[in-house]
């Protein structure tokens, strides 16, 4: 018999993205596997039932018990982990650092578990890497968040009334959000400049018509062997927030996108820089879900600070669910293609694309870093 994939409608509040859509279903079809999607599942994003039956899928209520291999978006909760099948496989954004309860569960039921948060950073990983997926979204969001609350024009205008000053934009971070970020303000015709710490990026930032913050700070070991970021020391970031306190009070815009996965946000602005900005000036903090880049920010609150408008939004990709979902699908689908062999998971332990992700497996939890965080 063939290994059912299943798609189950997202249960999180908020989420409008599914793992799945349409146009992918015969890619796995071909491959073999008979794909259920969950009735309603794609609705929120755009794809009716309808399209998902005309390309192959079967439509059923329940999806959890019989599937072999899920395939979500969000971490699966407590009560879908038990609804799931002993051994299956998933695949899914799991928060893994976090989310430990539910990796335990993960574990506790046989589930062979990938985290798309883990996806290492290699050549051969990019068209399944969808944290890069969805941080092109983010970026491209927080600018136009920021537009709609910044008191000003974002571009030069030569008006009847007189010459308006187009609005300047300061982005902290140049990885994929940050381009993104850059891009789509400098589209809107915001004068931009971006800062990061790996002086490397200085090319594609002023390839997209920014100019490059120099503060003569660089990191030394800014990526770790995965290609994420990693933290420094108290020291450096407290050089980094002397030297960057006069962009940022010098924007009408600052949009910081600094991460490093599993720990808290470093601090980048300071309520003392803050202070220093021009009333009505908007932060938008991409790192809110990891506490944030500004001192100040409230993960998913709008508030004011010193006459400034701080933003911490939560899961911008799925305030685009049609690109988010697609986006994801593709990238989760093309991991499901890398483990398939003959229609079924041919797990190599010893290829980096397979182990890297993996969190649970024969009951154990295998990913040494989330282990450690037991």
């Amino acid at each position: 018999m063939p290994m059912i994939v299943s798609v189950p409608k997202e249960t999180v509040p908020g989420e409008q993205r599914v793992a799945l859509v349409p146009e992918l279903v015969p890619r796995l079809t071909k491959a073999g596997l008979d794909v259920v999607v969950q009735s309603g599942a794609g609705e929120s994003a755009g794809f009716l039932d309808a399209a998902y039956a005309g390309k192959g899928a079967r439509l059923e209520a329940e999806v959890f018990d019989k599937a072999d291999v899920l395939l979500k978006v969000q971490p699966p909760t407590l009560d879908e982990i038990g609804r799931m099948k002993e051994n299956s496989l998933l695949i899914s954004f799991l928060q893994p650092y976090t989310n430990i309860t539910a990796i335990k569960a993960l574990a506790a039921r046989q589930i062979t578990a990938f985290s798309m948060e883990l996806m290492p950073r290699i050549t051969r990983a990019q068209p399944m890497d969808a944290l890069s997926a969805m941080s092109t979204i983010a970026g491209y969001k927080a600018v136009l968040i920021a537009a709609t609350r910044l008191p000003k024009f974002f571009p030069l205008l030569m008006t009847a009334a007189g010459t308006i000053t187009p609005a300047r934009v300061f982005v902290i971070g140049a990885g994929v959000a940050g381009l993104q970020a850059i891009g789509t303000a400098r589209r809107l015709g915001a004068v931009v400049e971006a800062y990061d710490t790996r002086p490397a990026v200085k090319e594609q930032v002023e390839s997209l018509g920014a100019k490059f913050a120099e503060l003569g700070l660089a990191a030394k070991d800014a990526e770790d062997k995965s290609g994420y970021a990693k933290a420094q020391s108290e020291e450096f970031y407290r050089k980094q927030q002397e030297m960057m306190s006069k962009y940022v009070t010098a924007a009408d815009v600052v949009i910081p996108t600094a991460l490093v996965p599993g720990q808290r946000a470093p601090i980048l602005i300071t309520e003392e820089m803050v202070h220093g900005m021009r009333p009505g000036s908007v932060i938008v903090d991409l790192a809110a879900e990891q506490g944030g880049n500004c001192a100040l920010t409230e993960a998913g609150q709008e508030i004011v600070k010193h006459g400034v408008i701080i933003i911490g939004p939560l899961n911008l990709p799925s305030t685009v669910p049609f690109q988010g979902s697609e986006m994801y699908a593709r990238t989760v689908t093309s991991y499901l293609a890398h483990l398939l062999k003959d229609g079924r998971p041919h797990l190599d332990l010893n290829d980096e694309l397979t182990r890297g992700p993996l969190v649970t497996h024969q009951g154990e939890i295998r990913h040494e870093v989330v282990k450690a965080r037991l």
